[in-house]
C-alpha cells in the first residue's frame, strides 16, 4: 500500500460547494460548472468532489484543500466549462505557468486574478499534483472508472507536510459557502468584451488624432507654400 500522511487538522480547511470522501485517496475531482453526483463520486473513492465556477476565489479554495492534504496527487477535471470564467482552463494555466503580477499566466477567463495564494503555495500545488483533463464528460460511470485508474497509480503521499493557507472571502461575506458570487459567466464575458471595445475605441481615437494632425499639417504646408509663391511673384513684378 502507498505511504500516507495525515491531512491538516479540520481538513478540508476551505468550505465550498463540494463533498469530501476518503482523506487517503489520491484523487480530487472538480466538476467545473456541472453538478453531478458528487457524493457518489466520493463514495467511489475520491477525496473531494465538487464544482468550481470561478477562476479566482473558487480556484483558490480547491488549491487550499489540495495542498493541505499531501495524499492528493491527482486533480481530475470533468464536467462543463463555465462560459466567461473558464475556470478549468485557468486551473491548467496556473499549474503550468503560475502567477505574474497577480494574474494567472496564460489564463483566458475574464477575471483570473489570485489574491490568497503565495508563490510557495502555487509551487507546492504544481509539484504535488498531476492534472487529468476529461472536461465535457458528465458520464458518472466513466468518471468513476477514471478514479479507479488513478487510484491504481497512487504514488503515495507528497513528501512534505500539509501546507495550510487562509482563503479570505470578499467583504460582506454573506454568500453561501463555496459559491463565490463574482460575476455570472455571461456577465463576465460581457465585461471582458467591453474592455476590448474600450481599448479599440481608445486606439481609434489615437488614430483620429494622428490623422487630424497630418491633415492640419498638409493645410498649413499648402498655405505657407502659397504665401511664399505670392511673395516671389510680387518681388518679380516689382522688378
Amino acid at each position: 500500500m502507498a505511504d500516507k500522511k495525515s491531512a491538516a487538522s479540520g481538513w478540508p480547511i476551505a468550505q465550498g460547494d463540494f463533498h469530501s470522501g476518503d482523506v487517503n485517496s489520491p484523487v480530487a475531482v472538480v466538476t467545473m460548472g456541472s453538478h453531478l453526483d458528487e457524493k457518489g463520486l466520493c463514495d467511489a473513492g475520491a477525496a473531494l468532489c465538487g464544482s468550481c465556477k470561478t477562476e479566482n476565489l473558487g480556484l483558490e479554495k480547491v488549491v487550499a484543500n489540495v495542498i493541505s492534504n499531501p495524499n492528493i496527487r491527482f486533480v481530475l477535471l470533468v464536467g462543463t466549462e463555465v462560459k466567461g470564467h473558464l475556470s478549468g482552463q485557468t486551473f491548467i494555466a496556473l499549474h503550468k505557468g503560475g502567477v505574474k503580477e497577480g494574474r494567472v499566466v496564460g489564463a483566458e477567463g475574464a477575471i483570473p486574478f489570485i489574491e490568497n495564494l503565495s508563490d510557495d503555495a502555487i509551487k507546492r500545488f504544481q509539484e504535488q499534483v498531476e492534472f487529468v483533463n476529461i472536461m465535457e464528460s458528465e458520464d458518472v460511470g466513466a468518471i468513476k472508472a477514471k478514479i479507479d485508474e488513478l487510484k491504481a497509480k497512487d504514488p503515495g503521499a507528497f513528501g512534505a507536510d500539509p501546507m495550510v493557507i487562509e482563503v479570505k472571502e470578499a467583504a460582506g461575506g454573506e454568500e453561501p459557502a463555496g459559491e463565490a458570487r463574482a460575476l455570472s459567466g455571461e456577465l463576465a464575458l460581457i465585461h471582458a468584451r467591453m474592455k476590448i471595445i474600450e481599448k479599440m475605441v481608445t486606439s481609434i481615437g489615437y488614430r483620429d488624432k494622428f490623422a487630424a494632425g497630418v491633415y492640419s499639417g498638409k493645410i498649413e504646408g499648402l498655405m505657407i507654400g502659397l504665401l511664399i509663391s505670392f511673395i516671389l511673384v510680387g518681388i518679380l513684378i516689382m522688378r
